[in-house]
């Protein structure tokens, strides 16, 4: 007598499709099926990203890839564009302004963090102590940085004027002689400085002051059980809490300085004798006093690289970090 296998045999996948319709549980969907849903569930989400993406693209990637085409062509938009090379980058180097600029870019970034990056520091530590008022102080501290650039430097200009100027007249009730404060070689880039450093030191200020809350107090009450004075809590205590962030705002500090404009280009317009001349006034005189942009866009290529530098630096620092 023949027996019959009783073992289950696979169905067809259309099959189990049906009896899973039927039985009223889900089956397998295909994958373009899946596909084509969740683009159909989501088709506005996707419409806004895409009109975000396509913005961003007209307005940043766009202008950042022409820049860098502009760097080997000669341009200055009266003629059709010519392709040179590296003939830019030639001419840029033999001017003697090149090296002028970068020197005096480094020798602003190195005042700047000696300025701009203890006084901060110092106010917040200081402001930090107060245990009333600290919101008008605050207010009062960044003050500065919500100031229009060009009122800050209107203000400063009369600051240094030589002769009604607030700075000599103070030196003039001490008995002190007055001083060329921007027209004098020497104390032009200082004075460039000092004002950069006004203007833009409240947020650091703020940076630290939330830096220094977050501190533990039981660290501070160690430190004093140990009869450790102020100067060595600062050293011991604060300065170590807080190596992360100063390290970053160093760093963020070296990438904006290096960035410098608005200051000489209002208030000394690169003089005396281009010792206060920085890369990015170079470069705006190439580009809208010169009328040859093709140089000005190899100078923003080279800054380009030399701030990239810094920003990996940045990047790799925070990675670490975290």
């Amino acid at each position: 007598m023949a027996t019959t296998d009783m073992r289950a045999q696979p169905l067809p996948e259309d099959t189990v499709v049906k009896a899973a319709a039927s039985s009223g549980k889900p089956g397998r969907t295909p994958p373009r099926s899946r596909l084509a849903r969740r683009v159909r569930e989501n088709l506005v989400a996707y419409a806004f990203l895409g009109a975000g993406i396509a913005v961003f693209a007209a307005f940043s990637w766009y202008p950042i890839v022409r820049g860098w085409l502009l760097g080997f062509q000669q341009v200055t938009f009266a003629q059709p564009a010519q392709w040179v090379g590296l003939d830019n980058f030639r001419r840029l180097f033999a001017d003697p302004l090149f090296v002028t600029a970068w020197q005096n870019t480094a020798w602003f970034t190195a005042l700047a963090l000696v300025f701009g990056f203890a006084a901060p520091l110092a106010t917040a530590v200081v402001l930090n102590e107060f245990r009333s008022a600290r919101g008008y102080l605050r207010m009062t501290v960044y003050l500065p940085v919500m100031l229009p650039p060009i009122v800050t430097m209107l203000l400063w200009r009369w600051f240094y004027d030589p002769g009604p100027g607030l700075f000599n007249n103070a030196l003039e009730v001490l008995h002190l002689p007055a001083q060329q404060w921007l027209e004098s070689e020497h104390l032009a880039m200082v004075s460039l400085v000092l004002v950069s450093t006004w203007a833009n030191m409240g947020t650091t200020t703020l940076i630290y002051l939330a830096a220094l809350g977050g501190i533990p107090g039981q660290l501070y009450e160690a430190a004093e059980l140990d009869g450790a004075s102020i100067r060595q809590r600062l050293w011991h205590v604060t300065l170590p809490q807080m190596r992360f962030i100063l390290m970053i705002t160093l760093l963020l500090q070296v990438l904006g300085t290096m960035q410098v404009f608005i200051e000489p280009y209002i208030l000394t317009g690169g003089g005396p004798n281009d010792a206060t001349v920085t890369v990015l006034l170079l470069l705006f005189r190439y580009a809208f006093v010169y009328n040859d942009f093709g140089l000005a866009s190899a100078m923003s290529m080279l800054l380009f690289v030399v701030l990239g530098a810094f920003s990996l630096v940045y990047l790799r620092l925070t990675r670490s970090n975290g």
